[in-house]
């Protein structure tokens, strides 16, 4: 197993310099001896790895999801992981180990991609019709951009039916995405769902009795910034993928590449960078979109939050109102979002 990354506030991360909210105004590198407490209210870019970013980080005025003028954090990434390696996705025979392939999740666990888990998937979805594998045991695996852009289209061929879909990182080699985050929370009245979220697990259904769920989330939307630039995203459509006999599976950080928009993850596995927690909270691995922070599931001592609510989050004295993402295997983070979100473009 990884050994999972915790990050002190270092040099290492970078620093706002001065107290000023004007536009455009710039983040520099500067040494930062502070602790490992997060400030609650506001967000802290100072944690986020220099490495993962095209530019330095300014503020800029701009209207989040509910009309909202607000300061926000303008933060341009690589999407590119400084503190741990990409891949692999998919095994290239069914005698490869748990080493050679990734994850996939399936009714709220998460399964390693080994050649067993690729030969056994008549079984495992009680279909016939997958066989991804040939008489010698290779596992057919797209192995150009065009193969990657065409197994993962959503009217997919039946040339690429049986296949295990791998975009390699250096298929996305002159794009960098910018977010808008803001720099202090805007909390919702009604919190704004997630679509196409995950069923079961997300804390994404609203309590009985309840308004009823106002979509957001889907396509154009990302859940949040991890702190080496790599964005969390909505559920990967799993449905659409396993309805084309076809397997696009994370690698053992929860992540892969889109040819549109590079790597970026679907489950939080432990692998990313961490702000650890003096009073034993679970360590912070990023901010939502809507600036509140994101933490791990569980605590230092193997305990979950009993009083989340239907975003997974909950307010506590030192950190206020922030997230606890859901367990792994369920192919999200959290169920809604409850301030008003920021935006993100593609360079």
């Amino acid at each position: 197993m990884k050994q999972v990354l915790t990050l002190a506030i270092s040099s290492l991360f970078i620093l706002i310099s001065g107290n000023s909210c004007n536009s455009d105004e710039s983040v520099t590198t500067e040494e930062n001896e502070t602790n490992t407490e997060v400030v609650s209210g506001t967000v802290d870019a100072s944690l986020f790895l220099e490495d993962g970013l095209a530019e330095p980080i300014t503020m800029v005025e701009k209207t989040l999801s509910d009309g909202t003028i607000a300061m926000c954090y303008k933060i341009t990434t690589t999407s590119t992981p400084s503190e741990h390696q990409m891949g692999p996705w998919c095994p290239t025979n069914i005698s490869d180990g748990a080493d050679k392939g990734g994850k996939w999740f399936e009714n709220g666990e998460l399964y390693d991609v080994d050649g067993a888990f690729i030969e056994n998937m008549a079984d495992f979805y009680a279909d016939a019709t997958w066989k991804m594998y040939d008489e010698n045991g290779d596992i057919y695996v797209t192995n150009s951009l065009e193969d990657c852009q065409n197994a993962a289209n959503p009217n997919v061929g039946e040339e690429y039916k049986n296949f295990c879909v791998e975009c390699q990182p250096s298929y996305v080699t002159d794009i960098t995405l910018t977010y808008y985050i803001p720099v202090t929370p805007v909390k919702l009245d009604t919190p704004i769902y997630i679509s196409n979220g995950a069923p079961g697990g997300n804390g994404g259904t609203p309590p009985e009795g309840g308004p009823p769920p106002e979509e957001g989330g889907g396509d154009n939307t990302v859940i949040g910034l991890a702190f080496n630039g790599v964005n969390f995203d909505p559920p990967a459509p799993t449905a659409n993928i396993l309805g084309a006999y076809t397997l696009a599976p994370m690698d053992d950080n929860g992540g892969h590449v889109n040819p549109n928009t590079g790597y970026h993850y679907h489950a939080a596995t432990g692998m990313t960078a961490q702000i650890s927690q003096e009073d034993g909270h679970s360590a912070m691995i990023g901010y939502a979109i809507d600036g509140f922070p994101l933490f791990e599931l569980l605590d230092e001592d193997g305990t979950e939050p009993t009083d989340l609510d239907e975003c997974r989050g909950h307010t506590d004295d030192i950190r206020g109102y922030h997230y606890h993402v859901a367990p792994a295997g369920t192919n999200s983070f959290i169920g809604c979002f409850a301030g008003a979100q920021g935006t993100f473009e593609v360079n």
